[in-house]
């Protein structure tokens, strides 16, 4: 076990952290972070399955999605959403679609409330057997670009924008273009019932292959020596908070979801980390901080 993870589980066991059940955390570090090395340091809490919902960890996986669909200038930023889902659009549609651009919805600045699609907080009947013409024809709040709220429905929403233009479901394009590339083992990724895949939650993958995703990021957008991302998109989608968030300590940055899922990112470090863990309330900047502050050349 490496130096880095006795001391994460010492402050997992000893620290005083509340109401956790931590799975499984893993890590990448060094040369095995840097070079793409496939076999990640991995320990166990308690027993669990191999693959957990990583909540909306899934949203880093969709923006990245939308990255490679710009790169490879299949998809603009500008581009008019019913443009490009044309042929799904109810006869009821509120007029404010006719607006909405591809920033807007990866933004969520959509006009349509926090609980949107929230599936793993409420019953997914809620909404119908229709999630894209439910979300059509509700009334918007506010004009596109002009308020930001928090929901799942933007990160369905740019599943089927995805889906339209890469001519295949989310899921099946990053098998091909991102999981198969970096090994995975599995992934699962929960879809709607008319088969859209859900795009802001339900991903269900293992822990050791989050911190490759994470050492991807690291590496520029290379992993094992070729390039599966560009150098402008990786660095694009961390300033404006796309794919990961900077946390303000060091030049460290991560992405979390619900119930505790994290990966993080430490270029000082040269180190990912990423865990999968239950916790009632999310509270994710004590294990943050535990991550992005320790460092391999001093005493623990």
């Amino acid at each position: 076990m490496s130096r880095f993870l006795e001391y994460f589980k010492s402050k997992v066991i000893e620290g005083g952290i509340e109401n956790i059940n931590m799975f499984s955390v893993a890590e990448l570090q060094g040369e095995n972070a840097i070079n793409g090395y496939e076999k990640a340091e991995k320990i166990e809490f308690i027993k669990n399955n191999p693959c957990q919902d990583v909540y909306s960890v899934a949203k880093s996986f969709t923006a990245t999605a939308i990255g490679i669909l710009l790169e490879r200038k299949l998809l603009s930023f500008d581009e008019i959403v019913t443009d490009i889902i044309k042929d799904e659009l109810p006869e009821n549609i509120h007029p404010y679609w006719y607006e909405t651009t591809v920033e807007n919805v990866i933004k969520r600045q959509i006009g349509l409330p926090g609980s949107f699609l929230d599936i793993d907080a409420y019953d997914a009947t809620k909404w119908g057997d229709d999630y894209l013409k439910y979300m059509l024809t509700y009334p918007l709040s506010c004009k596109p670009g002009t308020e930001y709220h928090y929901n799942d429905a933007a990160y369905y929403l740019l599943s089927v924008i995805i889906e339209k233009k890469a001519k295949m479901p989310l899921d099946n394009f990053l098998w091909k273009e991102l999981f198969y590339p970096l090994g995975f083992r599995e992934a699962a990724w929960s879809h709607c019932p008319k088969g859209h895949t859900m795009g802001a939650t339900g991903l269900y993958i293992r822990v050791e292959d989050m911190v490759k995703y994470g050492a991807l990021y690291l590496n520029g957008g290379v992993w094992q020596n070729k390039r599966i991302l560009s150098e402008d998109w990786v660095k694009f989608s961390i300033e404006k908070g796309l794919t990961f968030r900077k946390n303000g300590i060091g030049e460290s940055y991560s992405k979390g979801g619900m119930r505790e899922q994290l990966i993080v990112v430490i270029p000082e470090e040269k180190r990912v980390v990423a865990w999968q863990s239950f916790r009632p309330e999310d509270d994710v900047q004590g294990f943050i901080r535990i991550a992005s502050e320790y460092r391999d050349n001093e005493e623990i």
